[in-house]
């Protein structure tokens, strides 16, 4: 798909800046199904569109959060079928944020044993000197 100047679009540099990712990373997702073919300039360069920015923004989210690649292809190929798979999206991320509230329970438990040897060396400390 070539990107006709109309369209506001954005190098792989830039893109992969603008969502905090590598080119590299970048030209991996779309490798690995993550993101759609994303469209070239007359001389063959990807161009990002906003809707392909926002579809990033989306997918550092869920790896920020622990989804697994797998999930993500999974995700992507359901988006692309349309609204039919609506059930099967809102599942997914419903399994995925189960997952990510058990995560959250167990940094918080972790977090208090370090606030607690925090404060048991602060004590030491203060008796020391």
């Amino acid at each position: 798909m070539d990107i006709g100047i109309r369209e506001k679009s954005l190098s792989v540099g830039e893109a992969a800046e603008r969502v905090g990712l590598t080119t590299y990373t970048l030209r991996w997702y779309e490798q690995e199904g993550l993101v759609a073919p994303v469209g070239r300039d007359s001389a063959g360069r990807r161009r990002y569109t906003e809707a392909d920015v926002s579809w990033l923004f989306l997918l550092t989210r869920l790896r920020r959060t622990g989804m697994p690649v797998r999930d993500m292809r999974r995700y992507a190929e359901l988006a692309r079928q349309g609204d039919r798979t609506l059930g099967a999206r809102r599942a997914l991320f419903e399994a995925h944020r189960v997952r990510v509230l058990t995560r959250m329970a167990e940094l918080t438990e972790d977090l208090k044993v370090l606030d607690h040897k925090i404060d048991a060396y602060r004590r030491a400390e203060e008796e020391l000197g």
